[in-house]
């Protein structure tokens, strides 16, 4: 997911170890891919920003890696019903799943708020910082003004004397 920077879009592919590409999409802004891996080895992604330059962006990924594991070791195989302690350990599991997924969530927004706010921040200090020369401007001129109003303008001194 782009989390702020341009139009929150950005171009993506992932290879397998082979070189061959598995996944790719362009300008995107939010993707989720699953895939079930067939070749062992390192996959490669790349995030790409070359069709906007001038914007940085920043991304947030998450890569969940295998199968979860049973929550009790028995449990793929068991032909009895769980007890209500093994139920109850398997919705507290479930819920706390859930909650993991909330906090990203919510990590996620937080991080998207906190980049729109850094921003804001610093337009508002450009802009008072514009009023404040604005300011001073209108001040020294009222005051050139001011004066100008008061000084007396004296004739010439060249005159013949009496």
């Amino acid at each position: 997911q782009v989390i702020s920077g341009g139009h929150y879009d950005v171009d993506c592919h992932v290879e397998d170890p082979n070189g061959r590409t598995i996944y790719k999409e362009t300008k995107k802004q939010y993707d989720s891919f699953p895939h079930r891996t067939e070749v062992k080895g390192v996959y490669t992604f790349c995030f790409s920003n070359e069709f906007s330059t001038f914007s940085h962006k920043t991304i947030y990924f998450d890569f969940q890696v295998g199968d979860e594991p049973p929550i009790l070791p028995e449990m793929s195989n068991r032909v009895t019903a769980l007890t209500q302690m093994e139920s109850a350990c398997v919705t507290i599991h479930e819920a706390l799943n859930t909650v993991i997924d909330s906090q990203t969530h919510y990590r996620l927004r937080e991080a998207q708020d906190r980049s729109r706010a850094e921003d804001l921040n610093g337009r508002v200090s450009y802009w008072s910082v514009g009023e404040t020369l604005i300011l001073f401007v209108v001040s020294i001129g009222q005051v050139m003004l001011l004066k100008s109003f008061f000084t007396e303008k004296r004739p010439g001194s060249g005159g013949a004397g009496t």
